[in-house]
């Protein structure tokens, strides 16, 4: 009897009945994190969720990096219509990110 572990809903991959998504779990396992971190990390997965959707990621590797990397591309073009639409704001981020990162 197979158990799907990833569903595809709302143009996302998520891990199937809760609200965690594919992503994330991705992205904790390609910065090194264990499959048990993983699932320490998020409360509401178990370790074999983590295992099945690590399982279901190595399976279908391609099709879900293209699919990262168009969703970082996304973000990427929405981050930078936001600042060329409101600089003043950005501005502000940005230096008040410089004094958050200069105090001791």
């Amino acid at each position: 009897m197979a158990k799907e572990y990833v569903e595809y809903r709302n143009g996302g991959y998520w891990i199937a009945g809760t609200r965690v998504s594919l992503d994330s779990v991705v992205y904790a396992f390609l910065d090194g994190l264990s499959p048990e971190s993983i699932a320490e990390s998020f409360d509401t997965l178990t370790l074999e969720e983590v295992y099945g959707a690590l399982a279901f990621y190595l399976g279908h590797r391609q099709e879900i990096d293209a699919y990262l990397q168009q969703a970082e591309a996304e973000f990427d073009a929405l981050y930078h219509r936001m600042r060329d639409a409101h600089p003043l704001l950005y501005q502000k981020i940005e230096q008040a990110r410089q004094r958050t990162t200069m105090q001791p």
